[in-house]
């Protein structure tokens, strides 16, 4: 039982270090949140029965909707949060 903690610790460490989307302690809200909403967005870009569905409900062109979605994810919560001053120093 023990050496099965010490192989998923590498094991996480691997995957850590492959995928960025995993996070790790200095991991921020909105480091997550981007992750997240940039998973999501990417996973709908490559369903063409969801663009399908999104250019029906909106009224555009799939070209467009794909478009619009690979936008989104270049700041999918907003701008980031001002960084506080006391952590740098």
């Amino acid at each position: 039982m023990a050496a099965d903690r010490f192989n998923f610790n590498k094991s996480w460490d691997h995957i850590q270090a492959k995928f960025v989307g995993t996070g790790h302690g200095d991991t921020s809200k909105f480091e997550w949140a981007t992750n997240q909403h940039r998973d999501t967005i990417a996973s709908n870009v490559g369903h063409s029965d969801i663009i399908d569905y999104y250019s029906v409900a909106q009224n555009l062109s799939q070209g467009r909707v794909r478009y619009n979605l690979m936008e989104k994810m270049l700041q999918p919560c907003g701008p980031p949060p001002p960084k506080d001053d006391e952590d740098e120093e």
